[in-house]
């Protein structure tokens, strides 16, 4: 299928773009104190859940004391996780929107088979009051021929072969 190639496609070109966007958040923590100071709380943070969890996966102790990361590689890690953020907001967004694509076409899809179904319906409805109608017509026509009889339908046969005798 063609949508495997496409996503693997985007999704590089997803990576490549980060990367230039990661590299200026980490020029950006260097100049904003502020800024600095948010990444490398959420770098810390990050540190301490992920060791928590190594530590709990491999049955280690828990309640030990966890050292924090140096500025450097806290910023690092920070610019690393917003870089990866980014890419998975942006991954995320661009499959919610093929799924809401993919509905609008699906309701677009079911919509035109609805309106197909109903025209065959109407024209099943319209045949079937053409075959009542011809099949009254042609009970009439059996009842008057049933009237005249067996002469009734010979003469009109007669009638009908003499005028043409005399049209000739």
């Amino acid at each position: 299928m063609v949508v495997l190639p496409v996503v693997k496609l985007g999704t590089l070109a997803l990576k490549t773009a980060c990367k230039p966007i990661a590299n200026r958040l980490k020029k950006e923590a260097g100049y904003h104190p502020k800024f600095r100071n948010f990444i490398i709380s959420i770098a810390q943070a990050n540190h301490r859940f992920t060791t928590r969890v190594q530590r709990r996966i491999y049955g280690h102790a828990t309640d030990v004391a966890i050292h924090p990361l140096n500025q450097d590689k806290a910023v690092q890690a920070a610019a690393d996780l917003l870089g990866e953020l980014f890419v998975f907001l942006v991954a995320g967004a661009a499959v919610i929107f093929e799924v809401q694509r993919s509905s609008r076409s699906e309701a677009r899809k079911e919509e035109v088979r609805r309106q197909e179904i109903q025209a065959i319906k109407t024209k099943n409805q319209d045949l079937a009051r053409e075959v009542e109608l011809l099949s009254r017509k042609l009970e009439e026509l059996e009842q008057l021929a049933r009237g005249r009889g067996l002469l009734g339908t010979l003469n009109f046969r007669h009638n009908h072969v003499s005028e043409a005798k005399k049209s000739n």
